[in-house]
């Protein structure tokens, strides 16, 4: 490293500054009168090579011109030069070090200097010096060179950013080095979009050509049979309802998000369903007259208004934009022409692929991702076309408290619902089995509440069979309406539950037997896109005419059977017909417990590491180690008494003489 050093010098030789302090004040002063600091002739100039030995110790060479004029230092800082002209001690700075300019070694004109001083003495004054340096250069600071002024220097703080990607199955997060989703295993590229459930989830989307032509090739003969033009199933849907979205995502994609009625148009698009099988009927916003039905003026008012916002919020999860709006009335239109379509008899049934959802909206409010009540509009349409009677059957995993509370005193429509509850814990609260209906409607509310997450197939079908049907066929519907909301079904981040697609689809047939068969099913909740387009496929498959895959081998839970009891024992005070179920329930309760102990003891044994792996656990290796020193015990007793008769010169077994 080279370093510059330039000292000023008076006329006599004295020093006035130094270049690398630029602090005159360190030195003797000087008479103003002798003092030429522009003089050529008064410079002096210094060069200091200083380079690294391979001990650690610095060699300094210098190379300078001098006058023989003494000069003087201060503080210690600049000595007195020789008689020779040469420096005795050189001007010190601290990022520079000692400086001998009359190229003796900086080691030996030390060792000069301190040759009879005390060796205290040398540590202190050295100290002293070395904090003099220190404070000279902070009370100095402001004399130093803007290009050297490091005083508002910070080092720089380098952000790490963490990439990350969301599921486009569940919306949860990942981080971007991961390819499958950690919660429900889904490709970070998948082509559930494009293609709804039949896209791999394990594989990236490779290109609609190959999986179409594969989708067609199943579907052909199927597709072939039934045009649309003697179809019975009516559909509706309107790409404006994928407007409605959350203008600024939070902590994740909120999970009520168009992508769920890509996915489902998706799946029913490649299996040739919808366009294909079913006919699609015609949108239209609702009326102000018809959703003052359901909902207040002012309900309706609020939602209104927020088509000229560009984002609100009714709560902190019910996200509304500029489009919600309309959305919201394209919906309830939708579901209110099929209804009366399919209780006039121009369609048998019908699916109404609708969003925003509507069964947590009540009188007053919208909650729970719902602006309207899309059921309610319906039910009450169809009552309008000469429907005396209307069953709602709600199978979302969350309670519609807001359809319980439009319906609380209407002896003319019955309202079935399936949910968790877990003693009010879970949303939104409400649903338990004694809320039965008010002010002469007592028994046409029916809820059946789950007191735990993980309920099946055979929970809900188990209820269907006890609860819903026995009730819904003494009811005798003209129409019969299904909330039905996907998020009971297995791999639903919400739902937390197990219902698979065979269960809705065997749901869905055994409602077709009431009302004749009019049955229109209007989508609700679901988040999961590979359950709720697979679900809503399968159901819209049994509207079709299809069968369920396989019948269920029914066997509930332990809770499941307790709920259902529970139910039971309070609506049969309204439904006489209940009456005897509930005692042959109770008197089976016993065969209930031990066919689910039974299968408890079977899934156990099913997971039961083998045998070969419990011989290396603990409670296994104690006995076998102790076999194993038994076994050798008795083997070294064995050799030590034949080595015993050898030496005495028999043989264990040997014939004597």
């Amino acid at each position: 490293m080279w370093v510059v050093v330039s000292m000023v010098v008076d006329g006599n030789g004295g020093y006035v500054g130094c270049w690398w302090c630029k602090n005159p004040s360190r030195f003797s002063p000087t008479p103003k009168e002798n003092l030429h600091v522009n003089s050529p002739s008064n410079m002096v100039r210094e060069t200091v090579q200083m380079s690294r030995l391979t001990n650690g110790e610095a060699e300094n060479s210098l190379h300078k011109q001098s006058d023989q004029n003494p000069r003087q230092g201060r503080n210690g800082r600049c000595r007195n030069l020789g008689s020779n002209g040469t420096s005795s001690q050189p001007c010190y700075d601290e990022n520079v070090g000692e400086v001998n300019r009359s190229g003796i070694s900086t080691r030996d004109a030390s060792d000069s200097l301190n040759a009879n001083m005390q060796p205290d003495v040398i540590h202190k004054k050295a100290r002293q010096q070395k904090e003099m340096t220190f404070q000279d250069m902070y009370n100095n600071q402001d004399l130093f060179d803007d290009e050297d002024d490091d005083s508002d220097w910070e080092p720089t703080q380098e952000r790490v950013e963490i990439k990350k990607w969301f599921c486009t199955n569940c919306t949860m997060v990942n981080l971007d080095d991961t390819i499958h989703c950690d919660i429900c295993g889904e490709h970070k590229e998948s082509g559930i979009l494009r293609h709804g459930f039949f896209a791999s989830p394990f594989s990236q989307d490779v290109g609609s050509a190959e999986v179409e032509s594969e989708i067609k090739e199943r579907h052909r003969d199927l597709g072939c049979s039934i045009s649309t033009s003697n179809s019975s199933t009516a559909v509706g849907f309107d790409e404006r309802m994928l407007l409605h979205s959350e203008v600024e995502m939070k902590s994740h994609p909120h999970p009520e998000r168009p992508d769920r009625l890509r996915a489902i148009s998706a799946s029913l698009a490649t299996a040739g369903i919808f366009p294909g099988r079913c006919y699609p009927i015609s949108a239209r916003e609702i009326t102000q007259e018809e959703l003052e039905r359901v909902h207040s003026l002012e309900h309706i008012e609020a939602v209104e208004i927020t088509s000229h916002l560009l984002s609100s919020y009714f709560t902190p999860d019910t996200y509304a934009n500029e489009h919600s709006a309309c959305a919201a009335r394209l919906a309830a239109g939708l579901c209110a022409d099929l209804a009366t379509a399919i209780f006039s008899g121009r369609a048998k049934n019908g699916f109404a692929l609708v969003r925003p959802p509507g069964h947590h909206a009540g009188v007053r409010q919208a909650m729970g991702f719902c602006l309207h009540n899309n059921a309610a509009v319906a039910a009450l349409a169809a009552q309008v076309a000469g429907a005396k009677k209307v069953l709602i059957v709600d199978w979302d995993v969350h309670h519609g408290n807001g359809t319980q509370e439009i319906f609380d005193q209407n002896k003319s429509v019955l309202y079935i619902s399936l949910h968790r509850h877990e003693g009010g814990k879970f949303y939104p609260g409400t649903g338990a089995a004694h809320e039965v209906g008010t002010m002469g409607a007592e028994g046409y509310c029916v809820n059946i509440p789950w007191s735990c997450g993980g309920v099946g197939d055979n929970d809900y079908v188990f209820a269907f069979q006890h609860v819903v049907l026995p009730i819904a066929s003494e009811f005798a519907p003209d129409l019969t309406i299904i909330s039905a909301g996907f998020d009971a079904a297995r791999g639903d981040p919400l739902g937390c539950c197990d219902v698979t697609p065979a269960g809705y689809a065997q749901m869905t047939q055994m409602l077709t037997a009431l009302s004749g068969g009019k049955l229109l099913v209007i989508l609700e909740g679901g988040y999961n896109l590979r359950s709720i387009s697979s679900s809503a496929t399968a159901v819209i498959k049994v509207l079709l005419g299809e069968s369920p895959e396989c019948g269920l081998d029914i066997l509930p839970s332990k809770a499941g059977v307790q709920t259902v009891l529970e139910v039971l024992q309070i609506q049969m005070n309204f439904w006489p017909t209940l009456g005897p179920r509930f005692s042959d329930l109770q008197s089976q309760w016993g065969t209930y417990c031990l066919k689910n102990k039974k299968k408890h003891i079977k899934k156990r044994r099913l997971a039961v590491a083998p045998l070969w792996w419990k011989w290396g656990r603990k409670m296994y290796l104690q006995p076998l180690a102790q076999f194993r020193f038994n076994l050798s015990l008795s083997l070294s007793t064995l050799n030590e008494t034949t080595m015993l008769h050898a030496y005495r010169g028999e043989l264990v077994g040997a014939p004597k003489k």
